[in-house]
């Protein structure tokens, strides 16, 4: 949609996506390319900060391509590439790290959170930080701006990123004058932060989640784990304080939650048969495009050629946006 906002969405491939990456991301981000001109990352080079496995950052990386697709991302309607096939973007997190008071990343949730748990172990506190993880924000705010973002959708608890793009922006267009777009926060409230077989929230740290694309039987088998109490099926139940129902009321119909919602309250429902149902649901619900990432990711080398129109296609937008700031800068005429 030429002429509209620029929405752009990173995604770290880090791990196997789970129905709570599709829920809290996933979903909300493909809505996107319905409102904006749409713009897609895979966040590989973010991913180093933890990922030190080759061969799976790769695997990772076509994995995450491939549920994008899978799912509903269409690459002819919108831009999908490799954060490391736009080199442009490294360029500009010099530049910016230049402009950025070193005080901004000591505030980082990630650098902070990293901080206290070393400090609360007895360790010093910069023990294992990386210049990557405190660096983080920097790149993050050169993949915003490098392709002129205007909008970044997050949750709630992720806002703090994107004002530190913007932060950063406006210290560079103060020093440089108006030369880079400053970008907001897209704060999704209806983005869902789903819980996973323990009742945390679902996270590949904490080992409680349910793959997008496991089998049918996998996924069975990891449902029967989900975390309930002991209250016999006859006795009356609150659905919005059980876990169980709060993975089935987001991939149930309306009415079937609705539905189940009655029987919780009145009694008459075990938490077995509520397993049961929920398999069979996300069964139906992926098997289209479980099918589809399958055949995907035996095609490799099709990934490899939407992944590398998407980068040709973003780096035309990143060029502009580079040229402008080393002009500004002084390093071009």
């Amino acid at each position: 949609m030429a002429g509209t906002k620029v929405a752009l969405t990173g995604i770290q491939p880090s791990g196997t996506a789970h129905i709570g990456n599709y829920l809290g991301m996933i979903r909300p981000a493909l809505e996107l390319a319905r409102s904006y001109d749409a713009y897609y990352f895979l966040a590989d080079e973010h991913a180093l900060t933890t990922v030190r496995d080759p061969k799976g950052l790769l695997d990772y990386t076509y994995e995450m391509a491939a549920t994008l697709i899978a799912l509903g991302l269409d690459p002819k309607n919108v831009v999908m590439y490799r954060q490391s096939d736009v080199p442009a973007t490294f360029e500009l997190a010099w530049i910016l790290s230049c402009v950025t008071p070193k005080g901004l990343l000591n505030r980082a949730h990630a650098y902070k959170a990293a901080v206290d748990e070393n400090e609360a172990a007895g360790r010093t506190p910069d023990d294992g930080i990386s210049m990557g993880l405190y660096n983080y924000p920097v790149l993050m705010a050169a993949d915003i701006l490098v392709v002129d973002g205007n909008v970044v959708p997050v949750g709630s608890d992720q806002r703090q990123h994107v004002e530190m793009a913007r932060d950063i922006a406006e210290a560079f267009n103060r020093t440089y004058g108006d030369v880079l777009v400053l970008p907001e926060p897209l704060i999704q409230e209806s983005v869902a932060t789903i819980a996973g077989l323990d009742g945390r929230k679902m996270s590949k740290s904490y080992g409680n989640l349910i793959p997008i694309f496991a089998s049918p039987e996998e996924q069975r088998k990891l449902i029967m784990r989900i975390v309930t109490d002991s209250r016999p099926p006859e006795e009356p139940k609150d659905p919005d304080s059980d876990n169980l129902f709060r993975i089935y009321e987001h991939f149930a119909p309306r009415d079937r939650v609705d539905a189940m919602s009655a029987r919780y309250l009145k009694g008459g429902v075990g938490y077995g048969e509520v397993k049961e149902e929920l398999a069979e649901i996300l069964r139906d619900v992926f098997a289209g495009p479980r099918a589809r990432f399958e055949e995907l990711m035996a095609d490799q080398a099709q990934l490899d050629k939407v992944l590398a129109e998407g980068a040709q296609r973003a780096a035309k937008v990143a060029g502009a946006t580079l040229g402008r700031v080393k002009k500004a800068v002084g390093l071009t005429s």
